[in-house]
Order: C-alpha cells, then sequence, then structure tokens
C-alpha cells in the first residue's frame, strides 16, 4: 500500500538516500530542505526517476521555530493525512552554534523542532502512521539549563550528544503519554560514522556507507518489525532494539527535559 511520508533534511545523506529509495518503492515522498535550490535540484532528480511524477518540496530553516509552524501548516494543508513523519534532519559543527532567540541551534534543530513538528502533525498521523526520530549512538546527560539558553556548552560533540539523548528521552515520553491513541514512535540510530555531510565536516573523514541508515530508517518507516515498537530505541550499530542512555528511563530526568522543551515553545 502506498504511503505518503514527510523526511526532513531529505536534500543530501541519509535522508535523501531514504527518500530515493522510498519514491523507488512507489511511495509518496515529501521532501524537506533549507536551501531552495538543493531542494528543487533533488525533485528534478527524484521526478525524473519516476518518469515525471511530481515530486513535493517545502523549504524550511528547522532552527526558526516559526519556520517549523509554517512547515507543519504547508504539510496540513495538502494532505488531510501523513502516514509516516521521519524526523531526519540534524546539525552538529556550525560556524555560529547561537540562534537569534539565544538557544543552541544544535537543541533547536535536532530536539525541539522535531518535538513541535510532531506535535504539530499529530492529528494527521493519527494512531495507525508512525514516527521515526534520527537519534544517535552519541548520547550525554543533558543540561535543561542548556537546553533552554541559560548555560552555554563547551563544544559541538557535547551539544550534539546532549540534542540526541533529549531527543531519545521526548521521544519515549511522548509515546507513553499517547498509548495506543498516537502513532508508534520510535528512536532510531541509524548507525555510527556513515558517510554523511555531518560526519564528514565533523570529524573529517569519509564514513561508511549511508544506505546503511537509509535501510534501517525503510524498515522502521515500513515493516512490522517496527510496528508495536512505540517508545522504544532501536540501535543500528547492533541491529536491534537496545536500552536508550540510562537517563531516557528516568522518569524525573525525562520529565524535567519535556518541560524545559515546552518552555523554549512557550517563549517562541
Amino acid at each position: 500500500m502506498q504511503k505518503i511520508i514527510l523526511i526532513t533534511g531529505s536534500t543530501d545523506g541519509i535522508g535523501l538516500e531514504t527518500a530515493r529509495k522510498l519514491v523507488s518503492q512507489g511511495h509518496t515522498v515529501l521532501l524537506h530542505g533549507r536551501n531552495p535550490k538543493k531542494l528543487e535540484q533533488v525533485k528534478r532528480e527524484l521526478a525524473e526517476s519516476t518518469n515525471g511524477r511530481d515530486i513535493e518540496g517545502y523549504v524550511a530553516d528547522l532552527s526558526r521555530l516559526d519556520d517549523v509552524e509554517k512547515l507543519a501548516k504547508a504539510v496540513a494543508d495538502r494532505h488531510p493525512k501523513l502516514d509516516v513523519l521521519i524526523n531526519n534532519a540534524g546539525v552538529f559543527k556550525v560556524s555560529d552554534p547561537i540562534t537569534q532567540d539565544g538557544l543552541d541551534v544544535r537543541f533547536v534543530v535536532n530536539t525541539i523542532a522535531p518535538y513541535l513538528l510532531t506535535t504539530r502533525l499529530l492529528p494527521l498521523i493519527g494512531a495507525s502512521g508512525r514516527v521515526i526520530n534520527l537519534s544517535s549512538a552519541a548520547q550525554s546527560p543533558v543540561d535543561p539549563e542548556a537546553l533552554v539558553g541559560h548555560v552555554s556548552l563547551a563544544d559541538d560533540f557535547t551539544a550534539y550528544a546532549q540534542s540526541k539523548l533529549a531527543l531519545t528521552m521526548w521521544s519515549r515520553s511522548m509515546a507513553l503519554s499517547l498509548e495506543d491513541q498516537g502513532p508508534t514512535m520510535i528512536a532510531v540510530n541509524p548507525g555510527s560514522m556513515l558517510g554523511t555531510k555531518m560526519v564528514k565536516q565533523g570529524f573529517g573523514v569519509a564514513g561508511g556507507d549511508i544506505g546503511v541508515g537509509a535501510d534501517v530508517l525503510v524498515r522502521a518507516a515500513l515493516t512490522d518489525e517496527f510496528k508495536a515498537a512505540s517508545g522504544l530505541y532501536f540501535d543500528n550499530d547492533s541491529g536491534q532494539f537496545a536500552s536508550p542512555h540510562p537517563d531516557a528511563l528516568n522518569p524525573i530526568k525525562v520529565q524535567n527535559i519535556v518541560e524545559a522543551i515546552e518552555t523554549v515553545l512557550a517563549k517562541d
């Protein structure tokens, strides 16, 4: 059955490779990118691979929460139903890590934007859909004060690792709170040190086959293997569902992170 699938950050890396695979299977993929020219190039490429079938694209800068709101509205205006949301977009190393709102861009793009986008699109996804959140093997305890912009973090890796644990924490929390009234919601580590732009820029290495990450996202989006896995964490390095970072299982710490996210959104 054909699915309607939104993939954030789908103009390069794992997001683009996932889009290619899903389009080739006949699914309707809604692309998202920050750069309009790059988005148009990818739309043309995928359209050519499908004998000219129209490919939708949405431009949004996920470091701006107003853009996230506009993205959700634009998708909802065109689609009464969304089968799968893949929150793939992420940032690691940037020249200016602080947004105009005084927040660390890693927390905004990797944690807060997907939370907001998911919340806004939940009515479209419903209990039959899925939300796949791109986590990472790099996770470290989250400082809520850093998440809300009151504390600056020392380096790129620390900010990235905290943002990915925060994402994993709210994924589990939202899944548990929605129970069977919401979609299947899973945090996925697509694989460590894959050959994405993020890895090349951040670590100066070529990295591994990004197809490894794309394959697991396709499985997470479509297969029965992930159908009853809401609230769980899948570690593609080990190829199985695994225990997340201990903080993601601590109700008090999880609640603190969710409240910090809501505090940022309330200010915005």
